[in-house]
């Protein structure tokens, strides 16, 4: 990038050749325009690929397979709007997954 003497403006092209369009000064030879930029990398965010992860509350809850005395725990509305939700629950050993109509 080339600046001009008379001003300090920028010089822009104009037809064949470089001038200024401040004060009218006209470049004699060619000018190379170059640019550059610094790019920072950034650190990559993670992601978890596990689909196994579970975010639910744990319950007392004893697995009908494994015996096991824990489970995660969820509600769905499976049935018409007027009756009760379906409890969900998950074995957090064996990963078993069982309803309650309560």
């Amino acid at each position: 990038m080339e600046f001009c003497p008379k001003c300090g403006c920028v010089l822009v092209e104009k037809k064949k050749n470089f001038g200024c369009p401040r004060c009218g000064y006209k470049a004699k030879s060619k000018i190379k325009i170059e640019t550059s930029e610094k790019i920072e990398i950034k650190p990559k965010i993670g992601i978890i690929k596990d689909k196994d992860t579970d975010v639910f509350p744990v319950t007392n809850a004893i697995c009908p397979k494994c015996g096991n005395g824990e489970a995660y725990f969820w509600t769905s509305q499976t049935r018409a709007g007027d009756e009760a939700e379906t409890k969900f629950y998950k074995c957090t050993k064996c990963k078993h997954i069982w309803r309650d109509y309560r």
